[in-house]
């Protein structure tokens, strides 16, 4: 069986048994800010369970509309960081599939997701139950054991022996970040392997850890289909067999294996494993950055070309890799088809990381020749500072010396670099202060004008785009302003163009300016929009433009929107952060001509 094959055979399975397939979501959460990636295949689904949304009625922001069903399916790609420095072992992965099947309003639970899992595994993966073990939660004070889940697989027919009763760490999942939906699970092991996790939602859990019973249970369950694919493929010498020899990955290892002047298998598996991981990345338009999911992708894209090279490869392989990638996930994911965007992401990454790599290995290999023991924590700074080498690329090389780095050390410094770059930042408009320029001069009054038309175009971008979108950050000159802002993809140009005729259509109507002051509580009760961002004072000045655009500023703005003349978008791309950019000017207003 194919890896297509698989998550075809499990999403028409259980559409078949009445659930509505749903595309997979953005790698960039829609509306939760308590993780970086989409981590689960229910993090899409979180607030079905928690009844912060109903599926019927309420908006998905993914899709645009209601699920419109109690019961769906779905195939997720996802994302884990805290296993990147085990990847190239049997099993982990940075990025994996997720196939699930999901319950809301307690359409149906326990039973029934057994029966499907039972039913699944049986007649169409065709598994041998007695290489099977299944977990139920043995309970604990707060929650009682799993009986109901026990009774249920043995009624199956499944022996006691291959029942085993597991702790809150291993059989109780959940939630996905701080808070959320939660759980006593059931795990299904292929000889030693999980390979679906059947998670039953009765809890919510708040931040400060106490559990409250949910009004309506659900379910939620996660098969990774690299690990169902492996035990289905090689289940009669499974314990020689790795997710890397499936189809998901044997094309691009055998491409490494025929480049590399000095093969090693832990390296090529991280290249394959890295590579898809950061094209799924660049395909939710995440950009290399120092920080967030962009330093992420960095980090994985500068771990694929030290690892190249350390199989002796030279030659730029992304074109022939993300073809393979293309030939294999592109059907089902079709964003992954941008080809000239993609490598353009990649290429740009390597050719500035092979600028400096080699000096910097250079420069180390002279730190490491006057330290016998620890690197500390200035010296690795100078090092991430100057060359731009991760911190998990210096102590990859102190390590290959047999020397630590103080990571405590490396951590302080770090902080003190981001304290002083936020000081310089207050002396730019973005962080509305103006103290060092004449406010009589032509400079203060483009600037005025382009930070009015800010308040004005995100106005804009929420009504075209929709509520989710929230300023992440501006910046202004005589010439243009910056804006950034929260969104998953690029804009298309009927989008972008909606937006500047919509601001434009401020403008033109005259809208007056108003500047109050008020308690914080009150301005965000009365609908004045802040940065998430910014701490603000007990008492903040806010700015009406006249019933459209409601906000919390410092100012300066001016008096009334004609004053602005017209906006012209200049460009929209992605930030360095994984959000997006537009740049935008203000042209004079037109003066008339008396003779």
């Amino acid at each position: 069986m194919t890896s297509k094959e698989l998550r075809k055979s499990f999403l028409d399975f259980f559409e078949k048994k009445g659930h509505k397939i749903i595309k997979p979501a953005s790698l960039i959460p829609n509306d939760d800010k308590t993780v970086l990636f989409n981590v689960a295949g229910m993090q899409q689904f979180k607030q079905y369970w928690s009844l912060k949304k109903d599926p019927i009625l309420d908006i998905h922001p993914g899709l645009n509309e209601p699920l419109g069903h109690t019961r769906v399916t779905s195939s997720q790609p996802c994302i884990r960081t805290i296993d990147i420095d085990e990847v190239g072992d049997r099993g982990h992965l940075t990025m994996f599939e997720m196939l699930g099947n999901f319950a809301f309003k307690g359409d149906y639970f326990k039973k029934e997701a057994i029966d499907f899992a039972y039913d699944f595994i049986t007649n169409i993966l065709k598994l041998n139950w007695k290489d099977i073990i299944v977990t139920v939660y043995k309970g604990d004070d707060l929650v009682p054991m799993d009986q109901e889940s026990y009774d249920l697989w043995k009624a199956k027919g499944i022996d006691e022996k291959q029942i085993v009763l597991g702790d809150k760490e291993d059989n109780f999942w959940g939630p996905v970040g701080s808070e959320g939906p939660c759980g006593p699970c059931s795990e299904i092991h292929f000889k030693g392997l999980e390979i679906w996790n059947l998670v039953f939602n009765q809890y919510y859990k708040k931040t400060d850890g106490t559990l409250e019973p949910l009004k309506e249970v659900g379910v939620d369950t996660g098969a990774g289909l690299e690990r169902q694919l492996l035990a289905v493929n090689f289940g009669d010498n499974f314990d020689d067999k790795t997710i890397y020899e499936t189809d998901i990955f044997s094309d691009q290892m055998e491409l490494l294996k025929s480049k590399a002047a000095s093969y090693n298998e832990k390296s090529a598996r991280i290249v394959a494993d890295h590579f898809r991981a950061s094209v799924f990345l660049i395909a939710s338009q995440i950009v290399p950055s120092n920080v967030e999911r962009g330093y992420i992708l960095r980090r994985l894209i500068r771990r694929i070309l030290r690892h190249l090279k350390q199989l002796g490869i030279s030659e730029n392989l992304f074109e022939l890799m993300l073809t393979n990638l293309q030939n294999n996930f592109g059907e089902f994911y079709k964003e992954i088809m941008d080809t000239k965007y993609i490598l353009e992401v990649l290429n740009k990454e390597a050719d500035k990381f092979n600028v400096t790599l080699e000096n910097g290995i250079k420069e180390l290999n002279l730190i490491f020749e006057k330290n016998n023991k620890i690197i500390d924590g200035k010296t690795a700074f100078y090092i991430y500072e100057t060359f731009g080498f991760p911190m998990e690329l210096i102590k990859e090389e102190a390590i290959n010396r047999g020397l630590d780095v103080n990571e405590n050390e490396f951590r302080q410094e770090f902080e003190k670099h981001r304290e002083i770059s936020r000081a310089g930042a207050k002396n730019k408009f973005g962080g509305h202060n103006l103290s060092s320029i004449d406010e009589n001069s032509e400079s203060f009054k483009i600037r005025t004008k382009l930070h009015t038309a800010t308040h004005l175009l995100l106005k804009a971008l929420r009504e075209v785009l929709g509520e989710d979108v929230f300023q992440k950050g501006s910046d202004i000159n005589d010439e243009r302003l910056r804006f950034d802002f929260t969104f998953n993809r690029k804009m298309t140009d009927d989008e972008v163009k909606q937006v500047e005729n919509l601001v434009n259509e401020k403008i033109n109507s005259g809208l007056e300016i108003q500047k109050q002051e008020m308690k914080t509580e009150e301005a965000l009760k009365n609908g004045f929009i802040g940065s998430f961002m910014a701490k603000y004072p007990e008492i903040v000045t806010t700015y009406n433009i006249g019933e459209w655009s409601k906000e919390i500023c410092a100012g300066p703005h001016v008096q009334n929107t004609k004053e602005l003349g017209k906006l012209e978008i200049l460009k929209e791309e992605a930030s360095s952060q994984g959000v997006r950019r537009i740049k935008a000017t203000c042209a004079r207003p037109q003066q008339s001509h008396h003779n």
